[in-house]
């Protein structure tokens, strides 16, 4: 092979490296969310540093919206985890900031978007098998604290995109503050969906359906993307059906929605006349 092909073949390469490194990755979010005003935001929580972003502007809020981020770079291929969970699209980031009514925050999930030190307690598995441990839902709880302290808010609204969904209900289901539960193409039944995949079951995670009952007085929406393979209708409806008849959970179907497309770009519409 020519020597100037090996040049630009090597050239090609470390590009896309740098394009997806976790400090790309990390600058994109910085810029999206400095693009509308907000700013990044450490929020330490036990074994995690997680990081978050909102508003630079604290204006003090009754109801807050929290959007939890999805499950990001977790495996490069189906036998070998990510090094840095950090997503390469930040979905719920960009939820969060088309939010038209209401204050809102976002908060990413243990290990993403963050670096050095605050990478502590940052164990594969944290993103792979026990992604939703009672460790990562505690350190998420927490976070959303230090949120809800930032804006002295009474009541919050979560958000979940993806494995976002389950992190909110997990959540949700441990306080008593949340007035409505939101998810977004959201795995609320990790049981449902291994099988759905045909891979093994998440060890060590919890499992938002188990959590109905502390979960059925609390106001929900689940949108599921019409086009989306990867959380079907049937991963949100086997979380539906373990609550009674008369306490299910609405599901809406979004025409021509993906795992990750058009989400953003639909979600003023989307997004709840009612907010509290």
């Amino acid at each position: 092979m020519p020597r100037r092909i090996l040049i630009l073949l090597a050239a090609m390469l470390l590009g896309a490296c740098t394009h997806f490194s976790p400090a790309a990755r990390r600058e994109n979010a910085d810029t999206l969310a400095a693009a509308r005003g907000w700013q990044p935001l450490r929020l330490p929580a036990r074994e995690f540093v997680l990081s978050a972003y909102a508003p630079a502007s604290v204006v003090p809020a009754n109801t807050l919206a929290i959007y939890i981020e999805g499950d990001g770079l977790a495996w490069l291929s189906a036998a070998q985890p990510s090094d840095d969970p950090t997503p390469l699209r930040p979905v719920a980031l960009e939820l969060a900031l088309r939010q038209e009514r209401g204050a809102a925050a976002y908060l990413a999930r243990p290990c993403q978007f963050v670096q050095g030190e605050d990478f502590r307690g940052c164990e594969t598995a944290y993103w792979t098998d026990r992604r939703f441990s009672a460790e990562v839902i505690d350190a998420s709880n927490r976070a959303i604290d230090a949120l809800k302290q930032r804006y002295r808010a009474r009541q919050l609204v979560l958000v979940g995109y993806s494995g976002g969904g389950a992190v909110a209900a997990l959540v949700a289901a441990r306080r008593s503050d949340v007035v409505r539960l939101v998810t977004v193409a959201g795995n609320l039944d990790p049981v449902a969906w291994a099988k759905l995949h045909g891979v093994p079951p998440l060890a060590g995670s919890l499992n938002p359906a188990d959590a109905w009952r502390a979960l059925q007085d609390i106001p929900q929406l689940h949108f599921v993307g019409s086009r989306d393979t990867n959380i079907t209708r049937d991963v949100v409806a086997a979380y539906v059906s373990r609550f009674p008849a008369d306490r299910q959970p609405a599901i809406s179907m979004v025409d021509g929605a993906t795992h990750t497309c058009c989400w953003a770009e639909k979600w003023a519409a989307l997004w709840p006349q009612d907010f509290p």
